[in-house]
């Protein structure tokens, strides 16, 4: 037990408090090698990603199409919580299932699974960001898994709640631009791996 105020106005606090969770250790292993070849061919698959994002067309954006059931899932499943986060739901899940599937491949060490659910992560920003801008003007189709008559519009609810409708194109501007720096921040991650403890 350490000391850290309780018994006899000294608490103490149990020594397993101190200890690391045993899945975090593989945190302290090196990355799996990845081959400098492999690492360019991903460089190159998200320099034409990010392209076709800027253009506004091209086949790799449909990838968000796959993002569609998880973002109407959410809803369902937080549904369970309230109306709140029934709400919110959509975008909690379809921001939380890349991320943890990030962080299962990081924790597997594996360059090339981290980087392309960080990579999916930060993309997701995009299509949230063209959904919040709309909050006000309301002009963009709503899909729902529930009574069409009584589908909502997300940010519509979720900005009239926080006081900040007025700013939604604003607050839009800011989630697109933190996309954009999380995938460039991403490639320059691998850009950097290409010239680390790569295998030649």
């Amino acid at each position: 037990m350490t000391k850290q105020a309780s018994q006899g106005g000294i608490l103490l606090k149990p020594d397993s408090w101190g200890v690391r969770p045993a899945f975090l250790t593989a945190l302290e292993e090196d990355w799996k090698p990845l081959p400098r070849w492999a690492v360019l061919a991903w460089l190159a698959f998200y320099a034409v990603f990010l392209f076709h994002l800027a253009r506004g067309s091209g086949l790799l954006p449909l990838i968000d199409l796959v993002f569609v059931p998880i973002h109407e899932g959410g809803h369902l499943l937080f549904g369970y919580f309230g109306h709140g986060l029934m709400v919110a739901g959509g975008t909690i899940l379809q921001l939380s299932v890349p991320l943890a599937l990030a962080a299962y491949f990081c924790l597997q060490r594996q360059i090339a699974g981290t980087a392309f659910c960080l990579f999916c992560f930060f993309e997701q920003f995009l299509p949230i960001a063209t959904y919040m801008a709309d909050a006000r003007a309301q002009e963009l189709p709503l899909l729902t898994v529930g009574d069409p008559e009584l589908v909502e519009h997300d940010w519509f609810v979720m900005f009239s709640g926080l006081g900040v409708l007025e700013h939604d194109t604003q607050i839009a501007s800011l989630v697109r631009r933190l996309g954009w720096m999380g995938m460039l921040a991403v490639a320059g991650w691998l850009l950097w791996r290409a010239f680390a403890k790569v295998e030649q």
